[in-house]
């Protein structure tokens, strides 16, 4: 297990940091405080002595382990766990990033856990640790700014992506062979960005039902509002950006068939060029072959005018085919 970081907090402000999370738990016990652990990628039996530490239910230290979960937020008791899917849009390789990120927050504790390289949480406890007296609200505070994090990282992946669908739609118009399979990889990142989305509107419906019950801090409860309509508007941006990206695929597909229509058409003009001067030369060849068989016995064979006769109707005939298929549009 990567023990990320490992400190106390009394009063909002951090206490000098804890030498192994048995010396947490032990200084937690006797001076009280919050502690807050961040953890990466930790092995069942590592959660397992977590959980039996800070009591947590063992259904979702078996979620935190095995990773893969969907954003959500579960109750047992006392404490809360949270799921979360941070993103970041990767400007060299015009990729969306998604992390996974697990939350567990009880009366004294909040246990951070990274399945992914992510800077959200180092980013968030650097703003409490500025930040005294919201760290002083305990851990509820803590996960707000989470997801306050979370959802403001959201932002510069809508406006990477809503970037790409600009470029599809110039990639669109300019024949761009390659442009359907950038509209499949582009879909499956916004169906990735609206899964990571829609559940969080869930999670906050299910924070706002536990304000008077906890007795939430009314800053607390104003930050979590202003985060759902975050969420709220970044939702609506990636269902459009769904829907434009079908659109972009029916217009490609239209665009395809035209494209291949129109090479069929005039792969067609072509064939039937080849067919004209080949029906035209074949004319002079067929009565050049029939003076060429040498029969003794055989009109005009001896006649004065025979071989200005056959050149004249090899002539008259290729001119009157070459008119006809002149006429029809063929040349």
């Amino acid at each position: 297990m990567t023990v990320i970081d490992n400190a106390i907090y009394v009063q909002g402000k951090r206490t000098p940091d804890p030498s192994s999370l048995q010396q947490t738990y032990e200084t937690l016990t006797e001076r009280g405080g919050m502690a807050w652990i961040g953890l990466y990628r930790p092995s069942a039996e590592e959660m397992a002595s977590i959980g039996a530490e800070f009591d947590l239910h063992e259904l979702a230290v078996e979620d935190a382990v095995s990773a893969h979960q969907r954003p959500k937020i579960e109750r047992y008791d006392h404490n809360l766990f949270t799921v979360l899917l941070p993103a970041r849009y990767l400007d060299e390789t015009e990729e969306v990033e998604f992390g996974e990120l697990h939350v567990f927050t009880g009366k004294n504790f909040v246990i951070t856990i990274r399945h992914a390289e992510t800077p959200v949480v180092a980013k968030v406890r650097q703003r409490m640790e500025a930040n005294p007296a919201l760290l002083a609200l305990g851990p509820e505070a803590v996960l707000y700014a989470i997801l306050d994090q979370v959802v403001d990282d959201y932002g510069p992946v809508a406006a990477g992506l809503e970037n790409d669908i600009d470029e599809i739609e110039d990639q669109l118009f300019a024949g761009d062979s390659h442009v359907s399979e950038r509209i499949y990889k582009l879909s499956r990142e916004v169906i990735q960005f609206q899964r990571a989305l829609h559940p969080l509107l869930g999670v906050m419906a299910s924070l706002h039902k536990g304000f008077e019950k906890y007795d939430v801090d009314i800053e607390l409860q104003r930050n979590l509002r202003d985060v759902e309509d975050h969420v709220t508007r970044l939702s609506g941006r990636a269902d459009a950006f769904r829907a434009l990206l079908q659109n972009a695929l029916i217009v490609d597909s239209t665009l395809t068939t035209n494209r291949q229509n129109q090479a069929s058409a005039a792969q067609n003009e072509e064939i039937k060029k080849i067919s004209s001067w080949a029906a035209i030369l074949f004319a002079p060849s067929f009565v050049a072959g029939v003076y060429g068989m040498n029969f003794e016995v055989m009109p005009e064979l001896t006649w004065e005018w025979g071989y200005p006769y056959a050149i004249a109707l090899m002539i008259l005939v290729s001119a009157g085919m070459y008119l006809i298929f002149k006429k029809k549009k063929w040349l």
